[in-house]
């Protein structure tokens, strides 16, 4: 085990994952072995925790397209693979990089100290028969690892016992995964009471949660007003937050629409859910900085708690009778700590979840408040996280701009599909003419009526004319920015033409650029764009 050595001076640490470790290791470990924190919430980390590569948790009912998915991202089919309308998938599969293909099974997997599943033994053989990692190489998995999990059933299918806790091994999962992605389809949007299960067991992970109603090119604009209304409505049920979860609207495989009427929403939506992946490596330290954070708040509550109940506890006789009174109790004990410790009521653990797990337990093993312990996690708090936040950043800082490449990612990145291409600021960007010179003519009329003096127009003419537009004054400014070209206070004809090109690309709905593109310069102004 680790030893319980207490460092006055500040450590130095080589990297975040490094200092992550030490202080698991020399801080927090003591006091979550003390008041088994282990038995009742989450085994403790391993070295493979703290240095493995971002993982994406996929989980939804059974064909909604989880397997699809990972084929869509990595457009390649893995070992193991197996797709169909049916429930088909029925092992959880962590699909990572390796040279070779190849499948390795769970006994196998759990006994491998390189990988970050060792605590998954507890589950017992009936879920290790159920679990396989297939490799492969793939550029996608060189910066992250995708977990398939078998489809969670409805109806009559979700009374067979699995022979495992399902939840509980998502659970286990949800606390080491970088992203959870909840799949819905469409088409079935029922949510069963496994499904309802699940979503709660990751209650304390709706930082993490995506969601992504796949198949929505299967149905009408009309229809699929209404099937989203319905999915946020459900959800607002089962996830009892007042923030409503990002939800990604698409068809995520790579097949042809069969509706196209919303095919600019569905490359958004992918868009912006490809991003969100893609910046998983580059936020994979801060991450497991901010899930070690939760732990020790959660640990430090523990600690409280069994130490409350050892407090409590009569050195003779009576012992029994005063445990079941603990545990029916246990309400008031969390209030107790609460205002003692000035605690939040969100850092205690779910009250029936801990009376049930209390039962199995003998209080006269429970520790004593240790106030070392607690100073220990409290100084780790307070000034070596904040340490590492500092390396955090230097560490971005430092290292190439990292994100996820290769598979369905390059084909969003360039060339005339990618995603916003001719579009907006971005129009005509491959045209030998200049794009604002068609329109041209038009503001050339309203360019005269403004009196102009040597082929120019003075800001406030110009003002007058731009309001018209009804856009807010710092949109109107930037627009002025990227417009006068020469930086004269002035627009000439081309300069004024491109401003109300800009003003249109503007109420269009797209973004000003933050620069003015090579293809929109005035031909007049080409060579001699004078930068801001």
């Amino acid at each position: 085990m680790f030893r319980k050595t207490l460092k006055k001076d500040p450590e130095l640490f080589q990297n975040v994952s490094d200092g992550l470790r030490k202080l698991y290791r020399t801080k927090l470990f003591p006091l979550e072995d003390t008041y088994r924190f282990h038995d009742f919430h989450s085994p403790a980390l391993e070295d493979a925790d703290f240095d493995n590569k971002p993982m994406v948790l996929l989980v939804g009912q059974y064909s909604t397209g989880k397997t699809t998915f990972i084929r869509h991202l990595m457009e390649q089919d893995f070992p193991g693979m197996r797709i169909g309308p049916e429930p088909t998938t029925d092992s959880f599969i962590a699909v990572m990089h390796g040279e070779q293909d190849g499948v390795i099974p769970g006994n196998a997997l759990v006994v491998d100290p390189k990988k970050p599943f060792r605590k998954l033994n507890a589950f017992g053989n009936a879920f290790l028969n159920r679990f396989m990692c297939a490799q492969m190489p793939n550029p996608v998995l060189e910066s992250i690892s995708i977990i398939d999990t078998p489809g969670i059933l409805s109806g009559e299918k979700q009374r067979i016992s699995r022979g495992y806790d399902f939840a509980a091994v998502l659970e286990w999962f949800a606390e080491r995964v970088d992203r959870i992605i909840l799949l819905f389809d469409a088409h079935k949007l029922d949510i069963s009471d496994e499904f309802s299960e699940v979503i709660r067991a990751l209650k304390n992970h709706e930082d993490k949660m995506r969601v992504v109603l796949n198949k929505a090119d299967q149905i009408s604009t009309q229809q699929l007003m209404r099937v989203y209304g319905a999915l946020m409505w459900s959800l607002g049920k089962i996830i009892n937050t007042p923030e409503v979860v990002r939800v990604y609207i698409g068809s995520f495989w790579a097949q042809p629409l069969l509706v196209p009427d919303n095919r600019k929403l569905f490359e958004a939506e992918e868009q912006d859910l490809f991003l969100d992946i893609q910046s998983l490596p580059r936020n994979a330290a801060l991450r497991k900085l901010n899930d070690l954070i939760k732990r020790a708040r959660l640990a430090k509550v523990q600690a409280y708690i069994i130490s409350s109940l050892k407090k409590e506890m009569p050195s003779v006789f009576g012992k029994d009778s005063k445990k079941k009174e603990l545990i029916a109790n246990l309400g008031e004990i969390y209030q107790k700590i609460e205002k003692e410790h000035q605690i939040s009521p969100g850092d205690f653990p779910n009250l029936a979840k801990m009376q049930e797990l209390l039962n199995g337990q003998d209080f006269t093993k429970f520790a004593a408040l240790k106030p070392k312990l607690l100073e220990a996690v409290e100084d780790m708090l307070a000034n070596d996280i904040a340490r590492l936040m500092a390396m955090v950043r230097q560490e971005e800082s430092a290292m190439p701009s990292q994100s996820v490449k290769g598979g369905a990612f390059e084909g969003t990145m360039s060339g005339p599909f990618g995603h916003g291409y001719g579009e907006g600021a971005s129009e005509g960007i491959d045209e030998l003419e200049w794009v604002v010179g068609r329109d041209k003519p038009t503001y050339d009329e309203i360019f005269y009526t403004l009196s102009p003096i040597n082929g120019k127009v003075s800001g406030a003419a110009a003002k007058k004319e731009m309001l018209k537009s009804k856009l807010p004054n710092t949109v109107l400014g930037k627009i002025w920015k990227l417009a006068d070209v020469d930086k004269d206070g002035y627009l000439d004809d081309e300069e004024f033409a491109l401003a109300n090109h800009l003003i249109k690309v503007k109420l269009e709905g797209h973004e000003l650029p933050a620069s003015l593109p090579d293809h929109l310069v005035p031909p007049s102004k080409r060579g001699t764009v004078i930068q801001a």
